[in-house]
C-alpha cells in the first residue's frame, strides 16, 4: 500500500520514530485498514470517505474483542497520526480521527522489587565467567534504570569509568547520559578484566558478549533475568522492565525530584514518570507516622 509506505517513511524520516514504534503503528494501520476493506467496503482511493462514526465502530468492535485499553489507545494514535500525515500531504482535507475522544489509561501500579529482593537478586549470579557478567548486567540495570534495549546497545566507548557515566540511546534515538554507582562500577570493572577477554572471539565493540563473542540480544538479558528471579527465589510477576521499575521506585523514597527521574529514565513526558509516586505513599505514610507528633 502505497499511502501506508509513505506514511512509514515520514515517521522514519520526519518524526525519528524508533523501529518497535514504526513496526507496531504499521500493524495496527494495516489491522484498521483491513477493517475498511472488509467490513465497510472503503479501498485505499477512497479514504477520504472515513469518517469518524467508523473509527468510532473500530473502537467499539476491539473493546469487544476484549482488547486492553492501553492497547486501544495506542491505535487510536496510530490511526490518528495516519489521517494527520494525509492532510498534510493532501490525500484527503479533514482528519477525521481528531473528533474522536481519548480514553483514559489505566492506572496500573508497576511491580517493583524491595531492597531485600534486590540484594537476593543480584547476590545470585556465581564468579563464572558468565556470572561476573551477568552481575554486571544485573547491577547496571538497577543502577541506572536503562531499558534492556538500551543496555544491549551499550558500546566500550559509550561508559565513562572516570566519571561514573554511561550513554545510552532511547527512544527515538535519543541520546541522555546516566550515572552509575560504585557497586555497578566495581562489577563492569572486574567483567572489563576477567570476563569479556575470554568471551571475546573477535575485535567487537559491544560492551557486553554472549558466549560466541557477539553482542547480547534482548532476548538473551530477559533470559538471564528469568534464571536470577528464579535463583532469587523471588515470587513476583517480574520482567525485565521491574528493575526499572524498582530503579524509580527506590530514586522517589529517598527524595529524589520527579524531573531528575524524568531524566535519567529517559521519560518524554513527565506524566509517565508520575505513575511511581503513586508507589511511593507507602513511603508517604512511614514518614509521617513516625515524624509527626499526632500521628
Amino acid at each position: 500500500m502505497v499511502i501506508l509506505d509513505n506514511f512509514l517513511m515520514y515517521l522514519k524520516i520526519e518524526k525519528n520514530a524508533s523501529s518497535n514504534t514504526i513496526n507496531g503503528y504499521s500493524t495496527d494501520i494495516i489491522q484498521f485498514i483491513d477493517f475498511l476493506q472488509e467490513d465497510k467496503g472503503i479501498k485505499e482511493t477512497q479514504l477520504g470517505n472515513v469518517d469518524y462514526t467508523i473509527i468510532r465502530e473500530y473502537l467499539g468492535i476491539l473493546y469487544k474483542n476484549n482488547y486492553s485499553r492501553k492497547t486501544i489507545i495506542r491505535k487510536l494514535a496510530a490511526i490518528r497520526s495516519f489521517f494527520k500525515f494525509m492532510v498534510i500531504e493532501g490525500y484527503i482535507e479533514e482528519n477525521p480521527a481528531v473528533q474522536i475522544y481519548t480514553p483514559k489509561t489505566e492506572k496500573n501500579i508497576p511491580e517493583f522489587l524491595h531492597m531485600h529482593e534486590i540484594e537476593a537478586l543480584l547476590n545470585s549470579p556465581e564468579a563464572t565467567v558468565l556470572g561476573i557478567r551477568d552481575k554486571a548486567i544485573l547491577e547496571l540495570l538497577f543502577a541506572t534504570g536503562i531499558r534492556v534495549g538500551e543496555l544491549v546497545n551499550i558500546d566500550n566507548d559509550d561508559v565513562d569509568f572516570g566519571n561514573n557515566t554511561i550513554s545510552v540511546f532511547g527512544k527515538g534515538s535519543k541520546e541522555r547520559i546516566v550515572p552509575f554507582g560504585s557497586y555497578a562500577k566495581l562489577s563492569m570493572e572486574r567483567y572489563l578484566e576477567s570476563s569479556r577477554p575470554k568471551l571475546l572471539k573477535s575485535k567487537n565493540k559491544a560492551f557486553f558478549l554472549n558466549k560466541n563473542g557477539m553482542r547480547l540480544s534482548d532476548r538473551s538479558v530477559r533470559r538471564i533475568i528469568d534464571k536470577y528471579i528464579k535463583k532469587a527465589c523471588i515470587n513476583k510477576n517480574i520482567s525485565p522492565h521491574t528493575l526499572r521499575h524498582s530503579f524509580a521506585t527506590h530514586l522517589l523514597n529517598a527524595g529524589a525530584d520527579l524531573r531528575t527521574v524524568q531524566e535519567m529514565l529517559g521519560h518524554v513526558n513527565i506524566s509517565t514518570t508520575q505513575i511511581y509516586t503513586h508507589i511511593t505513599k507507602e513511603k508517604i505514610k512511614e514518614v509521617y507516622n513516625k515524624t509527626h507528633p499526632r500521628a
